[in-house]
């Protein structure tokens, strides 16, 4: 059930008694959002394409090991969009979305299954202020959008569905509080954490947490910054962990809290000031995202570091837990060479073969390590292009609309180019031309190669089209026939 919210007399008592214990230091909150999301694109952080010259997309730059066998396409949210693109960082698909904020773009199961889910809305100085969680289809069909209960907003951080189909989100609000043990104001306002889960069809709150009730704000690393709400907690992720109850993570806090998912009773504190485990050598993390609990008992975090810088790099952490002795060993860390710092954001994703996927958070850059630790895909997107989280995931994506196509004439016959935004199992293109559209045959073919394919034609048809074909030489889709 719901913790018993405390009255505003009781809430402003307790926020007066607290002292500073000892000093504030960090930022309020996300950098990249803080200043309004992912920076407008510009010419040389884009592309454009003959055969969609209205998508704009990240330009995504990759190399990669001699041998890679992790299976699975690349999931951003480069700025303006959601993006997947292969491993080559050639687009399969890309969704702008105008005007609004994106983060959190992955692929999860819902009701059995595959979909794609994220989050869009307008943020504030690191948080979501209005915004909404979204779950589309394999065909890319929008059949979801979740807001917040009890009159919240879903906010950016994360948005997971959990094995009963249920729904986890963050929710930031503010509440009255006496702010002079941080150097505010005695009447300022103070950021709550919240966890809500939630019923997706009819919009029920199941559960709701929020850190005010369980975690004091002597507890934060934070400074107080003149004129907005003192973000003490900084919610940035949300796990079910192996026994059913919740993980949180805490960016202000430095620490990873276990919430019973019944009572919303805080069971331990995983780093912090107030940590109920002896951290071990190299274990302490600061400014942290993205806390997991992994099939194997381990907690994958990224600690970020920085801003204020509190290490000279960010790494992708894998922590030995023993829960019973109250004990953490730091198994395994990746690094970046160079070495990279993230002032925000970030994640860490364990694959099916044991390889890492660590994103960089405000930092432009995505790396798939081997568990040995040896870079397997190193990824960078142009200009000041940055994503929330980055993901490696199997996808299988089939649009509702036809490939599109464009032709330019040349010397004694023309190119024809042809893409399809978000089909996943092209091979190969035909081109079918003819003196009209009802006389059109297969005059040309081409093996796909990246987003859109440019197709040699030794003629000047008077109107082609193109087929998109599958590894067995089936037609998946057929183009409106065009004039060459």
């Amino acid at each position: 059930m719901a913790a018993q919210r405390p009255t505003r007399r009781e809430f402003l008592y307790a926020a007066g008694a607290l002292t500073a214990g000892g000093a504030m230091l960090g930022t309020a909150g996300c950098s990249w959002f803080s200043s309004g999301g992912t920076k407008a694109a510009t010419a040389p952080t884009r592309t454009t394409y003959r055969s969609r010259p209205d998508l704009s997309i990240p330009i995504l730059t990759t190399s990669k090991a001699a041998v890679r066998t992790t299976a699975g396409l690349l999931f951003a949210a480069p700025g303006g969009g959601l993006m997947i693109a292969d491993s080559n960082g050639e687009p399969v698909w890309f969704h702008p979305v105008p005007n609004k904020n994106v983060a959190d773009f992955q692929a999860q199961t819902y009701r059995g299954a595959p979909v794609l889910t994220w989050w869009e809305g307008k943020v504030g100085v690191g948080y979501g202020l209005t915004g909404e969680a979204v779950i589309a289809d394999a065909s890319y069909t929008e059949i979801q959008r979740i807001s917040g209960g009890h009159g919240y907003q879903a906010d950016l951080h994360d948005f997971q569905i959990t094995d009963r189909d249920t729904v986890l989100i963050t929710v930031y609000t503010t509440m009255p509080a006496n702010l002079s043990a941080v150097g505010g104001p005695s009447n300022g306002q103070i950021l709550d954490g919240i966890v809500q889960e939630l019923d997706p069809a009819s919009g029920q709150v199941l559960f709701e947490w929020h850190s005010l009730d369980h975690v004091a704000m002597s507890e934060s690393h934070a400074t107080y910054t003149k004129g907005q709400p003192y973000d003490y907690f900084h919610i940035n992720s949300i796990g079910v962990d192996h026994d059913n109850n919740l993980l949180v993570s805490a960016r202000n806090t430095w620490a990873i809290y276990k919430i019973d998912r019944t009572t919303g009773a805080v069971i331990w504190r995983l780093g912090g000031k107030k940590t109920d485990f002896a951290m071990g050598s190299d274990t302490n993390f600061a400014w942290q995202h993205d806390a997991r609990r992994q099939a194997d008992g381990s907690i994958t975090l990224f600690d970020d570091e920085g801003a204020p810088k509190e290490a000279p790099e960010s790494r992708g952490m894998v922590l030995d837990v023993d829960e019973v002795g109250r004990s953490v060993s730091l198994r395994k860390a990746y690094t970046h060479h160079p070495g990279i710092l993230a002032s925000s954001q970030g994640n860490v994703q364990v694959l099916p073969n044991g390889n890492v996927m660590v994103g960089w958070g405000s930092q432009p850059n995505l790396t798939e390590f081997d568990a040995a630790g040896n870079v397997v895909l190193d990824g960078t997107f142009a200009g000041t292009l940055q994503s929330y989280r980055a993901f490696v995931m199997p996808w299988t994506g089939k649009p509702t609309d036809t490939p599109a196509i464009a032709a330019v004439r040349g010397s004694g016959g023309a190119t024809v180019y042809a893409s399809w935004n978000g089909a996943t199992n092209v091979v190969g293109w035909q081109v079918l031309g003819g003196a009209g559209a009802s006389s059109l045959q297969p005059i040309a073919s081409e093996k796909r190669s990246g987003f859109e394919t440019a197709i040699s034609v030794n003629s000047q048809p008077g109107m082609a089209a193109v087929q998109a074909l599958d590894a067995l030489g089936a037609v998946l889709g057929t183009s409106k026939a065009i004039s060459v």
